[in-house]
């Protein structure tokens, strides 16, 4: 599921370095709020959470430290129905999430058999596939329970 430990936030930084950026506080801080947190958050909610330590942190340097993990596959985007992006720590490379609708919770899962299924597609429409995203909304059985018991 969602919190990563201190390990990958460390090889994030390596990642970060050996591909030449460099390793400023503001950015660590983004990189430790994501490796510890089960929830996807936007870029704002980031920005909040990092300028009590970093009063100097814009939030432009959010997106730009966002991107850059992105761009290296460490944090996988998530859609949500404000049209605003959230971002979540994937520690495992692309993974499909199931992203709970009342408390925000990311889970991920593999589909292995959806391997099938973009070959029946490519097949069909004659397209190579190159990326695709899934994203699953629902309930989470922790907040199912909550409502039962409400």
């Amino acid at each position: 599921m969602g919190i990563i430990n201190g390990n990958v936030s460390d090889n994030w930084l390596l990642q970060l370095k050996s591909s030449g950026y460099k390793l400023t506080g503001p950015r660590y801080c983004v990189i430790e709020i994501l490796a510890h947190t089960e929830k996807a958050l936007t870029a704002l909610e980031i920005f909040n959470l990092a300028h009590p330590q970093y009063p100097s942190l814009g939030l432009v340097s959010v997106y730009r430290t966002l991107e850059k993990l992105e761009l290296l596959g460490l944090i996988q985007r998530v859609h949500q129905k404000e049209k605003c992006h959230a971002y979540i720590a994937a520690p495992n490379g692309h993974e499909h999430i199931l992203v709970c609708r009342t408390c925000g919770r990311v889970s991920f899962f593999r589909g292995d058999d959806l391997i099938n299924l973009v070959n029946g597609i490519e097949e069909v429409s004659g397209y190579k596939v190159q990326e695709h995203w899934l994203q699953l909304v629902g309930i989470c059985q922790e907040c199912q329970q909550n409502h039962a018991g409400s």
